[in-house]
């Protein structure tokens, strides 16, 4: 048979291993991100043939992201501020937190019998163990803790059968102003990349002859940039 591990070493090479995984999750993330930025236009036009129907996608699909296990939803609060401007691209961000908060919740209900709640507070940095478990403070400040944060305080929520509205109000307070201001610099920085890189480059390029088939790949020549997606 063969040799077993100590439980030790596999314990540690699980952490190591999960500590990879959420570092690959956050460069995949802004990776993609800063593709949508610099083919915003290509991207507005695609949400545009969509029609009404973009921002009730971006919903759902950050909500859908949000309310995953170890999720990543800088990216996306990023692009919906990059796509749809600061002020609806915070909207679409605060919508989908709270369907996030509830999907979450939900899903946590259905694994809770598997969580220790004890042994994963044990987990936990001292100062967010000075709280009650499952109280408000101890939600709110146990989200604020990168990684395994987000993930703890909802099944810590969903073991205790807190009332949702906790659960959602204390992920709302900690996300919702992070995803705004992610939002709002989304879309400053598409502009400036616009301001600074796109147009200096493309009038370079017009004025030595310079094709760029990779910025009008995805365009007719004919195409116009379209505007920005805007309700």
């Amino acid at each position: 048979m063969p040799r077993k591990e100590p439980p030790s070493v596999t314990s540690r090479i699980g952490r190591v291993l999960r500590r990879i995984e959420a570092v690959l999750i956050l460069v995949a993330s802004f990776a993609l991100a800063a593709v949508v930025v610099s083919h915003r236009h290509w991207v507005e036009q695609v949400l545009a043939q969509i029609g009404w129907l973009a921002m009730p996608l971006a919903v759902l699909v950050f909500a859908i992201v949000a309310s995953a296990p170890f999720s990543v939803t800088d990216a996306l609060a990023i692009m919906n501020g990059v796509l749809f401007g600061p002020f609806w691209g915070s909207v679409i961000n605060a919508v989908g937190l709270v369907l996030a908060a509830i999907i979450g919740y939900l899903v946590a209900l259905r694994t809770s019998d598997a969580f220790d709640v004890k042994k994963n507070v044990e987990r936990l940095p001292a100062w967010a163990r000075h709280f009650k478990i499952g109280s408000p403070m101890f939600l709110i400040v146990v989200r604020i803790i990168p990684g395994l944060g987000g993930t703890i305080a909802t099944q810590t929520a969903a073991a205790l059968r807190v009332p949702i509205i906790r659960q959602v109000y204390t992920m709302c307070v900690v996300a919702v102003p992070i995803c705004t201001v992610l939002a709002i610099f989304g879309d400053a920085a598409s502009d400036m990349l616009d301001k600074h890189v796109i147009v200096p480059t493309q009038n370079f390029a017009e004025r030595h002859h310079i094709r760029l088939p990779r910025r009008h790949r995805h365009a007719s020549p004919a195409a116009e940039p379209m505007p920005r997606v805007r309700p």
